[in-house]
């Protein structure tokens, strides 16, 4: 993989260095130096918020690298070198103001009466874009196939001529399907349309998974989540490689960059600076996730309450094979320092845990209030624990007989953040545990293995 790295000259004629550099440093040493290199004016270790909207030229079209913040800003720029940097494969990264506004970008790129081949199991935003907006918009075409368990006869059958897109998200939002991407990628290089392939990487973000490396076109991301980690920033992220003699993918790049200045979907210079903050710890944060994700998954499956649990790293997962060699080069060498004690029960694999609950949805509808260190809040990837019923909160879009064959109907989706494992899963316990009193016709009284007075006045 080689990483462009631009000089404030080579900015401004458009030209590109390349360096070996992946192939040297690690993922944490890319994600807290690339991109974050000291001003070399002021010597600034940590780089300045630019908030100016304009830039000085020395004479009409003679500047250095920038005009007008819509079209390019310092903190954009850098943020997106350091996303180049920690999504292995890469060659090019658009930041933008949302990952809806990602999502739509890269979907307006496509021109009118598109086809696009979408996994069944789909963030409710991204199926609310495709057949609404997209289909009254544009006249897009949307197929919503299992690609987890359909076979390749039939998803190459569903492959149009005007297919100019496969979506993939591995694993789903939220029920956790895992897809085999090479195996997607294969299908869709062998179809006359050639669509492009892309995958949806937030659940897993980079320290977890690299679908570049695995073929994929395209891999976005809603920074929001994991890469900025915090729940204090609202934006997303196209990410591709570097042209090959198959793909030209400056010109998609450049597409998508010409769509984005032209309707405005930039993030800001202050939000971009803190995803880039953010984006220096996630490795730290993406193994906490991981290992305190696997150890919920492995209570919650001794639990009475809990009538399923899942989580591709756990042993018990049909697909864990998969989800094991599906890790990113980076992630397998965390495994490979974790002592086998930890990895009794499978691997971290995100932090992303989902279940069922005996009494169905009534029975998670109850759940859910009782946790206090689990916020009852839609969306994940922050430092903070969150629950959240998907069929009432983030996927309420899809109608209800398509959640109830996907089995989003009395989901409950867990966020699983970088609290004390042993708190998160005591928290778990006791609210379980309340359900079981309710139906006993006990007393269900919340109690935390501390001092609980001021939980409800902490907003726990």
């Amino acid at each position: 993989m080689t990483i462009s790295i631009f000089t404030t000259n080579d900015h401004a004629k458009g030209v590109k260095r390349h360096s070996k550099r992946s192939s040297e440093l690690s993922f944490s040493t890319r994600a807290i130096h690339i991109g974050s290199e000291p001003d070399p004016t002021t010597g600034a270790v940590i780089p300045s918020i630019s908030l100016s909207t304009t830039y000085k030229q020395d004479e009409v079209g003679v500047h250095k690298g920038f005009e007008y913040s819509r079209s390019g800003n310092p903190n954009r720029d850098a943020l997106e070198r350091t996303l180049v940097g920690l999504e292995a494969g890469a060659g090019h990264a658009i930041a933008f103001a949302s990952g809806s506004a990602t999502t739509a970008t890269i979907l307006q790129s496509l021109g009118p009466n598109a086809h696009v081949l979408s996994v069944n199991d789909v963030y409710g935003g991204t199926f609310r874009y495709l057949t609404r907006v997209a289909k009254e918009t544009m006249g897009t075409e949307s197929t919503f196939v299992d690609l987890e368990n359909t076979t390749d006869n039939e998803i190459l059958g569903a492959i149009r001529v005007n297919t100019k897109l496969i979506w993939i998200e591995s694993p789903t939002n939220p029920t956790l399907r895992l897809i085999d991407i090479p195996r997607i990628v294969g299908l869709a290089r062998r179809a006359p349309s050639k669509p492009l392939v892309l995958v949806d990487n937030t659940f897993l973000s980079p320290f977890y998974a690299s679908p570049l490396l695995q073929g994929t076109d395209i891999v976005i991301h809603s920074l929001t989540k994991y890469v900025n980690g915090h729940s204090d920033v609202v934006m997303g992220a196209a990410i591709l490689p570097s042209s090959t003699p198959d793909r030209d993918y400056e010109g998609l790049v450049q597409k998508l960059r010409f769509l984005q200045n032209a309707h405005g979907a930039v993030p800001s210079p202050f939000d971009s600076w803190l995803v880039q903050r953010g984006a220096k710890t996630l490795a730290v944060r993406m193994k906490a996730h991981g290992l305190n994700a696997l150890r919920i998954a492995s209570f919650l499956t001794s639990h009475p309450a809990v009538e399923h649990v899942i989580y591709p790293g756990l042993a018990s997962h049909s697909l864990h094979a998969l989800a094991r060699t599906s890790l990113s080069p980076h992630a397998q060498q965390f495994l490979s320092t974790l002592p086998p004690s930890s990895l009794v029960h499978g691997i971290p694999y995100g932090g992303m845990v989902s279940f069922r609950l005996h009494g169905g949805a009534k029975s998670a509808e109850a759940l859910l209030p009782k946790l206090r260190l689990f916020t009852l809040a839609e969306s994940l990837g922050g430092v903070e624990s969150l629950a959240e019923l998907p069929a009432r909160m983030t996927h309420a879009s899809i109608p209800p007989a398509e959640r109830e064959a996907l089995g989003i109907e009395g989901l409950v989706r867990l966020s699983c953040g970088i609290e004390e494992v042993e708190d998160l899963v005591e928290d778990l316990r006791a609210a379980l545990d309340g359900l079981d009193n309710e139906d006993s016709g006990c007393d269900s009284g919340f109690v935390t293995p501390s001092d609980a007075s001021d939980h409800g006045a902490n907003g726990l």
